[in-house]
């Protein structure tokens, strides 16, 4: 009898669950992204009973319409990273390395963040809005990347794709989210210029996750981009800047799209116990 502990990660022993999750694919990304989708909006209505008639863009507003439901999507998605074992792979030293030109797409972002930051009119927005909207982009940030940079991004390398194609398809998953800001009532035309936007966006942040080598980058720089982008919508500030920095997502749009004919490379995807060498996995 062998004293050798067997090791859990290439034991044939493996779950059906993992064992499904591990194999990736684009179809098992686009699944994933369109339960959590439905789930983050079932989630949304567990919290209606709780919160009354706030005025809109309040505090208190901005807690019940965004923080908690999307609060309640991260907490679902760190319950599936836990399910699979994956919540350390996730935010592990990417497999891959970034080019120097990647850091483009990071500067894009952050430069417009800072500056419409700092031509906000944060008297007529009250620190208490401005705090709320802070905490809300975390909870954006954290639960949008982690979903699209993050799985997304782990099931399509799994699978063997490309980065080209990765990058493509977290994008696109990502922009499809917002597609669903129709439902509430968004324009078409205003809805079709905001998914083109977020694709570019997502391209940007797969990027920042590229070039920094970690998911918790693209996190951050997620986080400060949608506070910093309604703050400025509802509470512009006076001047020149104000009104620069509010054409920041033209540059991001351009960049994001451009960027896309100069992504290469590919990861090799680990070896799934239990699927032959050589199996299709997706």
């Amino acid at each position: 009898m062998s004293g050798r502990s067997e090791d859990p990660s290439t034991s044939t022993s493996i779950s059906p669950w993992k064992r499904f999750w591990e194999r990736g694919g684009w179809w098992k990304a686009t699944l994933l992204v369109v339960v959590y989708y439905a789930l983050y909006q079932l989630g949304g209505f567990l919290f209606v009973p709780f919160r009354g008639d706030p005025a809109p863009g309040s505090a208190s507003a901005l807690f019940f319409d965004y923080i908690l439901p999307i609060a309640f999507g991260g907490a679902l998605l760190v319950a599936f990273a836990l399910s699979l074992g994956w919540l350390r792979e996730l935010f592990a030293r990417q497999p891959i390395n970034g080019r120097g030109w990647m850091w483009i797409g990071v500067a894009v972002v952050l430069v417009f963040n800072v500056l419409r930051f700092a031509s906000l009119d944060y008297a007529a927005a009250g620190l208490d809005v401005v705090a709320a909207w802070l905490v809300a982009g975390l909870c954006i940030g954290f639960a949008e990347e982690v979903l699209t940079r993050g799985y997304v991004v782990n099931l399509m390398r799994k699978a063997g794709h490309s980065e080209l194609a990765t990058a493509l398809v977290s994008a696109a998953l990502f922009a499809g989210l917002h597609s669903g800001n129709l439902l509430g009532g968004q324009s078409l035309l205003a809805t079709g210029i905001q998914v083109i936007y977020t694709f570019a966006f997502g391209i940007c942040m797969y990027l920042t996750l590229r070039v920094t080598g970690h998911l918790i980058w693209p996190i951050l720089l997620h986080a400060s981009t949608d506070p910093s982008i309604f703050l400025l919508t509802t509470h512009p500030g006076d001047g020149p800047l104000a009104t620069f920095a509010g054409f920041g997502n033209i540059p991001v749009i351009l960049f994001g799209l451009v960027a896309i004919i100069f992504i290469r490379g590919r990861v090799t995807p680990p070896a799934v116990p239990g699927l032959p060498e050589g199996a299709p996995r997706d």
